[in-house]
């Protein structure tokens, strides 16, 4: 989380301020979801969301809860029409996302890269695309296993008229989107936007009211837009945190540009320093194909891996934390989220360096 959101966050936790410095006697977790004050927080989150992110008008932007995984189970449900849906598996969440979607249509692989090792996004031309699809699934970024879709596939191209489904969870508000290309985007916003607790849903309005008759109410894309958001209590905290987050990235420049795409600007500078090291190192190794990187999540392993407890132990030591890689893949991981300054890369490229020094 960006310090200054936390600051104003602080400042306002027991009496929230207005933008024009009004005081409501309340903190924002003490507020009804419908009463006036609210209203205003989530009506200038979604505004500024829509700038940020240059979200179409014909896109609803809604406010939801279960994260990710809960969006396995609620996109086909509300996409799906109990048909096909092709499935691009590029790692542990697409994976995941294909197996729950299996509870609710016929969720085919049309394309994965398993047999290398989840090492390298599988080429768009070869995915093997079904006619007859009611939406093709990618996840844009693959925190476990460190792989990012460095442009969006134009699924048109390729001949399917389906519209793209991606999880941006990971990478939300860190690249521009390009919308023309995308029907529906969703993400728990914890890594880039805010707090655990509220879930993002980008969704084309052409795409709303084709529900299973089995998809809850509450996660009913229809009734939800029809709702602003507002149909059941929606996670008032984390919008709010959320909408400062928003403020915050709105507010960001760097070499001219402004926004997200000054955020994308700053990523490619941090992800490359810690890339360009590993590649240059002979102790640290990172196996994805450059052109499949992650920008967000850098995996790498240690050439003798009897060396990594102290490895952790010496970055905890220099204030360097939560370095340790997923359990299913082991190694390191060093995530790069948009809060994270250069300085920080910085840091631990020095830390990585001296203790190559010391150990190799």
């Amino acid at each position: 989380m960006p310090e200054a959101v936390l600051e104003r966050a602080a400042a306002d936790m027991l009496d929230w301020h207005d933008r024009e410095g009004r005081a409501s006697g309340m903190s924002v977790m003490e507020m009804s979801h419908r009463g006036r004050e609210f209203v205003s927080i989530c009506e200038q989150a979604e505004a500024d969301f829509r700038a940020l992110l240059a979200v179409p008008e014909h896109f609803h932007i809604l406010f939801l809860q279960g994260g990710g995984l809960g969006e396995n189970a609620i996109v086909p449900m509300n996409l799906s029409r109990g048909g096909i849906a092709d499935f691009v598996v590029t790692g542990s969440w697409s994976a995941k996302s294909q197996k729950e979607a299996q509870r609710y249509c016929e969720a085919r692989v049309a394309a994965s890269n398993a047999e290398t090792g989840f090492t390298r996004l599988p080429e768009a031309s070869g995915w093997r695309l079904s006619s007859e699809a009611a939406y093709v699934h990618i996840c844009g970024n693959e925190t476990i296993n460190g792989l990012e879709f460095q442009e969006l596939p134009d699924l048109a191209a390729l001949g399917s008229a389906a519209p793209l489904v991606i999880d941006f969870s990971s990478h939300v508000a860190s690249r521009p989107v390009d919308w023309r290309r995308v029907g529906l985007a969703f993400g728990g916003a914890q890594k880039n936007l805010g707090p655990a607790g509220l879930t993002l849903v980008v969704v084309r309005d052409d795409l709303l009211g084709h529900a299973l008759e089995i998809c809850p109410s509450a996660f009913n894309y229809r009734i939800v837009a029809d709702n602003r958001s507002m149909y059941n209590t929606p996670p008032t905290w984390a919008i709010y945190i959320a909408g400062l987050t928003f403020q915050w990235l709105l507010q960001q420049s760097e070499d001219g540009f402004t926004g997200v795409a000054a955020m994308e600007r700053r990523n490619i500078a941090k992800s490359g320093l810690l890339y360009d090291f590993i590649d240059g190192s002979a102790l640290y190794d990172n196996k994805v194909a450059p052109g499949s990187r992650s920008r967000m999540n850098v995996p790498f392993f240690l050439a003798d891996e009897s060396r990594n407890e102290a490895f952790l132990a010496g970055a905890r030591a220099a204030g360097l934390l939560q370095l340790k890689g997923h359990k299913s893949v082991g190694g390191m991981r060093a995530s790069l989220y948009n809060a994270m300054p250069l300085a920080g890369v910085q840091a631990l490229v020095a830390y990585m360096r001296e203790f190559e020094r010391l150990h190799a």
